[in-house]
């Protein structure tokens, strides 16, 4: 009852995974990431288990396909489930399992993966794949974004749509973007206005944060005020309205 993409951008080493499904706060329950570590997303008839065991491994150094091979075996509802992962080196590794609602499979590629379940075919996935693969350059969440696009256009969730979610961790312990449509009559429509929200301030000041590089972070908050004024007055001399549905912050 859902698909998601799980990727690493090899430029950047940023992480990152996309879901969408007929199901309430899909993002909630399918993505598990750790900057620096690895992604890791479960699906089908869930256990949550695989998604916190299985970064947990890979921080130990276990390699993607071991870890699959145990999280299956040691689960006897391994059949019903499904789960997909990647580290930070970009090594991945997935699994379906045999009783996962039809249309149910799996695609690995360098550096990503696809997996979904009670699907309109296996277009889904393959769509969802080719679109990822054709947006090299851009950045992880665009290409995230197009790529999920692409498997719904394709047929998505045979069931319908209802929610979907959006991560990214760069090196870090907390999330550079996690954005969710949790209950939506179009919720990957409603990530792309989330995203282009996002892009208007709060990536900006998100590269303000502590690192461990840089507990302090940026203190000084005028080179990103500067920046966000800069996008603002671009946009305005541009004639386009926000993506926001905010009131307007008075300057």
């Amino acid at each position: 009852m859902t698909y998601s993409i799980v990727a690493r951008d090899p430029s950047t080493g940023h992480l990152g995974i996309a879901v969408a499904s007929r199901f309430f706060a899909v993002g909630g329950i399918v993505p598990h990431v750790r900057g620096g570590i690895g992604a890791a997303a479960k699906q089908a008839f869930v256990n949550p288990l695989n998604g916190v065991d299985g970064l947990a491994m890979l921080g130990a150094g276990q390699a993607p396909e071991a870890i699959v091979a145990e999280l299956a075996a040691r689960d006897d509802g391994r059949d019903q489930r499904q789960f997909h992962m990647i580290d930070a080196t970009g090594r991945n590794a997935a699994f379906t399992g045999e009783k996962c609602i039809d249309w149910a499979g799996h695609l690995i590629a360098d550096n990503v993966s696809v997996a979904g379940n009670m699907l309109a075919g296996p277009e889904v996935i393959a769509a969802t794949l080719a679109a990822y693969q054709k947006t090299a350059g851009k950045p992880l969440a665009e290409r995230l974004l197009e790529a999920m696009h692409a498997g719904e256009d394709a047929g998505g969730d045979k069931r319908g749509k209802q929610s979907a979610a959006l991560v990214i961790y760069r090196d870090q312990d907390y999330a550079w973007l996690n954005i969710r449509a949790d209950d939506h009559t179009d919720p990957l429509e409603e990530l792309r206005r989330l995203y282009a929200v996002a892009s208007e301030r709060y990536l900006y000041v998100a590269e303000t944060m502590a690192t461990r590089q840089n507990p302090s972070g940026m203190i000084d908050r005028r080179e990103i005020d500067a920046r966000i004024a800069a996008v603002e007055a671009a946009r305005i001399a541009e004639g386009r309205p926000s993506a926001s549905f905010a009131t307007p912050l008075k300057t």
